[in-house]
């Protein structure tokens, strides 16, 4: 239960809004990305932040991050999964947890090496890329960390389609994906059954219905398979912070545990007794990743 209420407290208290300047990125495949910026367009050092599942620049842990790492040096930059900045994508395609293309994308948009911490899907999306990129992830991101990243899709999905994790947490996250992937339909007919997202209540069955087919795989068994950052721990070779708290509602201790047991050494794992998801509390999650990065 504890778990919970840090999950919970950290979304409903937020740190204050953060002016962040926009830009819009148009990708090679005749779509677009905005990205939010914060701190001085001068300062070298530059910190990547993928969000999470149906998250965005205004998020909790990403104001957190915009408002903090600027005063220790970092230039913030906040990409947003497409159809998450507040404007539907043009693309049929939308965003998953084992985005990795998109990621390759966008650190190479930079001119040089930059920092890079993910959260949740963000995480897990960040962390397949470092394994599959290997060395060569070192010429594009400089140091890497992963904050609730849940690193065995399968396992976090069967905890959050049931019990009070499905009545907190799958019910809110299908309340705002059902009507964006039904706005979708209305531009882009016969791409899923509406119906089948209609009537779907859980994670497994919006997944089998609109995220595996859209994005190329067989069904929801092989999307979480396929897409799960776990297996690919043990290729990555850029110094990495993997930070999941152990009371994290949305990946059970033992599938955590056992996730993240093949894990390179040049990957750091932090599983501290508390946390939940992404409720780590107050300013410490920024410094943890301050001094991190800072190494």
């Amino acid at each position: 239960m504890i778990g919970h209420l840090e999950t919970i407290r950290a979304a409903l208290v937020p740190p204050p809004p953060v002016p962040f300047r926009r830009e819009r990125w148009e990708t090679p495949d005749g779509d677009f990305i905005d990205v939010d910026f914060s701190g001085d367009p001068a300062i070298a050092r530059t910190m990547v932040v993928f969000h999470g599942l149906e998250g965005c620049s205004d998020s909790h842990y990403a104001r957190r991050i915009a408002r903090e790492l600027p005063a220790a040096g970092w230039r913030v930059a906040i990409p947003h999964w497409r159809g998450c900045s507040g404007e539907p994508n043009r693309k049929p395609r939308a965003y998953h947890s084992g985005d990795s293309a998109e990621v390759d994308w966008i650190v190479r948009n930079f001119s040089h090496p930059v920092d890079a911490v993910g959260f949740s899907l963000g995480g897990n999306a960040l962390l397949k890329w470092l394994g599959e990129r290997g060395n060569a992830a070192s010429t594009l991101v400089r140091r890497a960390a992963a904050v609730s990243a849940p690193l065995d899709l399968a396992a976090a999905g069967r905890a959050l389609d049931r019990g009070l994790n499905r009545l907190l947490y799958t019910r809110m996250f299908l309340g705002t994906l059902k009507p964006k992937s039904l706005a979708k339909l209305a531009l882009f007919p016969d791409l899923f059954d509406a119906q089948r997202v209609r009537t779907a209540r859980t994670f497994r069955e919006f997944d089998d219905v609109f995220t595996a087919p859209l994005h190329g795989f067989r069904d929801v068994d092989h999307y979480w398979t396929s897409a799960s950052s776990g297996p690919w721990l043990e290729h990555i070779t850029v110094p990495t912070l993997v930070l999941n708290a152990r009371n994290d509602p949305f990946l059970p201790e033992q599938a955590l545990v056992a996730a993240a047991q093949r894990a390179s050494k040049a990957v750091l794992l932090e599983f501290p007794r508390h946390g939940g998801h992404v409720g780590f509390p107050g300013r410490w999650l920024a410094q943890r990743l301050i001094d991190f990065f800072r190494k």
